[in-house]
């Protein structure tokens, strides 16, 4: 199935997600490496959304919204954590925010460790 999933944006987004922790180390809070990856991004050319508001829908009404950490170029949601170890809280929380933004991947990335732990999420959407 092609989900219209571009491996080359997701390994920059790695690369750049492995150039901060380098940078910065485990430990800092999430709105830090956030911040650092926006500056990473915008040195290397990615574009992206910070901060994306999801309105959530049920039977057509609008009941809340989802506050995305981060969408790049338009395509990968990415949700960053500074965990002990990532849960299935984590992967379910992501699949949320794919399915509400109607995208189909995303990477759950945690910063808590001595290395960058980053896990794709794959969600195909319905047609």
């Amino acid at each position: 199935m092609d989900s219209g999933f571009d491996d080359e944006i997701s390994r920059r987004i790695i690369e750049s997600v492995i150039r901060v922790h380098r940078e910065l180390g485990p430990g800092s809070n999430e709105s830090i490496y956030q911040k650092a990856l926006l500056v990473d991004f915008a040195n290397t050319g990615l574009a992206f959304e910070c901060e994306k508001v999801v309105d959530i829908l049920y039977q057509g009404v609008n009941v809340g919204v989802h506050r995305l950490d981060l969408v790049v170029e338009g395509q990968i949601i990415l949700e960053l954590k500074v965990v002990e170890q990532l849960s299935k809280a984590h992967y379910a929380q992501l699949k949320s925010y794919l399915h509400a933004a109607k995208l189909e991947v995303g990477l759950l990335i945690n910063f808590a460790n001595e290395k960058a732990d980053f896990r794709r999420v794959v969600v195909p959407q319905r047609k």
